[in-house]
């Protein structure tokens, strides 16, 4: 059974910095990008940040460039997202994402991913 759980979710104050996790079992996800997209409460879910299954490309939503790094750890089978400079607007839940094709670009919209986590609670006070 695929499995992708995230974890590191939080509430912090404006500034700060917060690293959250995905990990992934139950398939080789060392050959998929991955995504982390997010939904605050009213909104649609929107992209976040992509990386490809090798980590060479990664890709940014124009609210989170400069501020959030995304990395994987092929390894340990793990995707990382860095938030740093946290403002309210961050507030939602975070989810994580693998691509439904191998090998390919990471994709900005959602529904070219195929196996979803259950999302993480990150809350940015003012």
């Amino acid at each position: 059974q695929v499995q992708l759980v995230e974890s590191g979710g939080g509430l912090v104050q404006a500034g700060d910095s917060l690293r959250i996790s995905c990990a992934a079992s139950g398939r080789t996800f060392v050959k998929y990008a991955m995504g982390w997209f997010r939904q605050a409460p009213g909104k649609e879910r929107e992209f976040v940040a992509a990386i490809t299954w090798s980590g060479g490309t990664t890709i940014y939503a124009d609210s989170v460039k400069g501020r959030f790094t995304i990395s994987r750890d092929s390894a340990k089978n793990t995707v990382y997202l860095q938030m740093n400079s946290l403002k309210p607007e961050d507030t939602a839940v975070y989810y994580c994402a693998a691509d439904s094709v191998p090998y390919r670009s990471p994709q900005l919209q959602k529904n070219e991913y195929r196996y979803w986590g259950q999302g993480t609670q990150v809350t940015v006070s003012s």
